[in-house]
């Protein structure tokens, strides 16, 4: 602990509760309104549109991205100072009972119900039961705003509700679409008003309403509300990581400038830094309440704490206050505005670097990003970082106390990329990582992870790389024993970590149990290497008609470590379950398991676990064309319509990975809320789609390949192959996009 001296520890029983208890307290101390909203959707959303709209009047504190959880939500409300004029905190929940909790937190004095719908259903019995329990949250609260439908059981008196009967404050009359933006006519106070708004899709609508229905509560006029309310854009909530020019990583978020979101996107940027020096690209910041110099002072000692080498700052005010609160060592560059920056680019300011791109939205600092992105075809994977830590946790509450974890990141993590996801883990303590060979783990030392690593193919030629990147190998045979002792006796070193692999029944590579006696006696006169873990292969976990071979398994590696462990004067770790295996066979947990697809989101013959899906691949439509009855598509004519209709062309193809298995209908594709069949063969760098009868698709639309809407489980089961194949077929040329809600 001495490396936190100046801090003060207080020991507790129940952490989660002890926070949530001393943050409801601290919100006691203050009587500003606060809103409060919760909703199956769109919570995030209204509360940041909210702070945009309300932020002019209000020096405002809001929950920093969706921290709506049993954690997040008081760590939002613990940042309430005596500054602050309006709280804006969302609470979202997963099961029955957990409200009650955030509601003693944030207390809210205004409530905003944004909608219920099927989101996050599992933990409730029935919707009625889950709209019950979101109610909770506006018990003292002195109004409630919400779909009048949704809110009868308010007291009259609290109710503020909108929808298209005559009943509720804001009467819906109808609302129509034009390209880009839409009108919404309703009546409220007996007067007819009419807003256009700048979205199109039902759900920003109904977040327009909801929050015009705020503003007119509050006392706005509707010329202020349409003013402002024609000024939102689209809120993305990720801090993307993208792979940008020269070797840099780009942190993207650029959507809102303020302290809290800088502190959290500086924490980000300490995950995942992968380059020789952190880059920080900031516009001015607006924070109401806050003077001028004491806000870029914190803003100054926020890029000092985390390292920051080079600062582009952009604004006449960060320019005039900065500088005095920086190091003369920071290397800085000053802009009057983004156009003056995009003038006088170079790009060989950043090389090998870790850019974070925040700015405040009026900056425009997408025009930024798109400078510093590397430029790649239209079909990317994504991959959602907080479910790769949500998952490992999953995994870790199933968990024997002691048990350890050794996480797979092999073949470039599944296809979801080595580095990156091996930094989401290094953060999260895991023990181990496990590669096939050894330049995957040479990557990953060069990108700073330091964590053991353990090297399941290792060969000769290998040799040095796991001295000079420290990487501990797998010894499966006599062969490559004698082979890397020699080697390790040439290098003059003792005691090099090393792995056995024990053949249990998979019959791939390890020491079978005739050959562990003459091990033994080998290990016991040995000087040069050292036993880390003695393994082996589960060949069937997952599979309940296996289970008396898969104990078999385990009972013939206790037998293995047993002899090997009477010869040793140290001892080691063991270890031979696998995702299925550390759910089915709990027993089996040994010292430690191997997390492998589980951990991205994939559960093999077990559903006990809410894993989320990490990966989602996604392209765009090429080209539209209109084809006739007869007409045939792609190679061989193989895709023949039986009737008119509308044929897409995406921007994949089985080079990037998409297999020629899913043509002729056996694919299939998400476009616009629609599930759409393959047309014809898949060809090398193109795929053709039936779109006939979904409204409004035109080239350049998203098309999702796999994800949340088709989960890479499904595609397996249409090519009649395993979502590991999926997932690692995903070719290199496929641009990977990593995000943090």
């Amino acid at each position: 602990l001495e490396k936190f001296d100046a801090g003060n520890f207080i020991l507790v029983a129940d952490v989660q509760k002890s926070l949530q208890v001393l943050s409801g307290h601290h919100r006691k101390q203050f009587s500003i309104p606060v809103i409060g909203i919760t909703g199956s959707n769109g919570k995030t959303i209204v509360k940041e549109w909210l702070y945009q709209l309300l932020q002019p009047e209000f020096n405002i504190i809001r929950s920093p991205k969706s921290y709506n959880s049993q954690i997040g939500v008081p760590l939002s409300v613990w940042q309430i100072n005596e500054d602050h004029t309006l709280g804006i905190f969302e609470a979202g929940i997963s099961q029955k009972g957990e409200m009650k909790s955030l509601a003693e937190i944030i207390q809210p004095t205004i409530g905003v119900l944004t909608n219920i719908g099927e989101a996050h259903s599992e933990g409730f019995e029935s919707q009625t039961q889950k709209l019950e329990e979101k109610l909770i949250l506006f018990k003292d609260a002195d109004i409630v705003i919400g779909p009048g439908p949704l809110l009868t059981n308010i007291d009259a008196e609290k109710r503020f509700t909108w929808g298209s009967d005559v009943a509720n404050k804001i009467q819906i009359v109808n609302t129509s679409k034009e390209i880009s933006q839409s009108l919404i006519n309703v009546k409220y106070a007996s007067e007819d008003v009419s807003f256009t708004v700048p979205f199109t899709d039902e759900a920003s609508i109904e977040n327009c309403i909801t929050c015009i229905s705020v503003l007119f509560n509050l006392g706005y006029n509707k010329k202020t509300i349409q003013e402002r309310i024609s000024s939102l854009h689209a809120i993305d909530m990720r801090l993307q990581l993208k792979k940008g020019i020269n070797h840099c990583t780009i942190i993207n978020d650029s959507y809102s400038a303020d302290l809290t979101s800088l502190n959290i996107a500086l924490h980000f940027l300490t995950q995942q830094q992968t380059g020789q020096q952190n880059i920080a690209v900031l516009s001015d910041f607006a924070e109401t309440g806050k003077e001028d110099k004491e806000l870029y002072k914190a803003i100054a000692d926020a890029l000092k704490n985390n390292k920051i080498q080079k600062l582009i700052a952009v604004g006449a005010k960060s320019e005039a206050y900065l500088p005095l609160f920086l190091p003369a060592s920071l290397e800085m560059q000053y802009y009057k505005n983004t156009e003056e920056f995009i003038q006088n680019f170079r790009t060989s300011f950043f090389s090998n670097a870790t850019v974070l791109i925040k700015g405040a939205r009026q900056f425009g600092f997408e025009r930024i990003v798109s400078l510093l992105d590397a430029k790649v075809h239209q079909t990317v994977l994504e991959v959602n970082l907080n479910a790769i830590a949500h998952n490992l946790k999953q995994f870790q509450k199933a968990l024997l106390p002691g048990t350890r974890i050794m996480a797979m990141v092999k073949a470039f993590a599944y296809g979801s990329g080595g580095a990156e996801i091996a930094a989401i883990l290094q953060f999260n303590n895991v023990d181990y990582l496990g590669v096939a060979y050894a330049d995957e783990g040479i990557e990953l030392r060069k990108m700073g992870i330091s964590i053991p690593i353990m090297l399941l193919n290792t060969d000769e030629s290998s040799f040095n790389a796991l001295i000079d990147y420290n990487l501990q190998p797998v010894i499966f045979s006599f062969s490559l024993l004698h082979q890397f002792e020699t080697f390790i006796k040439e290098q003059g070193l003792t005691n090099f970590p090393v792995h056995l692999e024990i053949e249990t029944g998979m019959n791939r590579l390890g020491f079978s149990s005739q050959e562990i006696p003459d091990l033994t006696v080998h290990l016991q006169e040995s000087s040069f290497i050292k036993i880390e873990s003695v393994f082996s292969h589960l060949a069937a976990s997952e599979d309940p008609n296996e289970d008396a071979f898969t104990n078999l398994q385990a009972t013939i590696l206790e037998q293995a470590c047993k002899q090997i462990e009477s010869v040793l004067s140290y001892s080691f770790l063991k270890h031979i379950a696998n995702s299925a295996a550390i759910i089915r066979h709990p027993n089996l947990q040994m010292d430690m398991v191997r997390l492998g697809i589980g951990l991205y989101g994939i559960e093999v013959a077990t559903n006990k676990l809410a894993l989320q899906p990490v990966a989602s691949l996604r392209t765009t439509i090429a080209q539209i064309k209109k084809l006739h009855k007869g007409e045939t598509v792609s190679y061989n004519r193989r895709g023949k319509v039986n009737a008119d209709a509308t044929i897409a062309t995406v921007r994949i193809g089985y080079a990037d990975g998409y297999s020629r298995n899913f043509g002729n209908g056996i694919g299939k594709m998400w476009v616009n809320g629609h599930v759409v069949p393959v047309v014809g063969t898949v060809c090398m760098d193109m795929t053709m789609i039936d779109v006939t009868g979904i409204p409004g698709v035109k080239e350049g639309d998203e098309v999702i390949v796999f994800g949340e809407q088709i989960p890479v489980q499904q595609l397996a089961a249409w090519s009649n192959t395993i979502p590991y194949e999926i997932m690692t077929s995903i070719s290199g040329r496929v641009k990977r996009v990593y995000f943090q809600e």
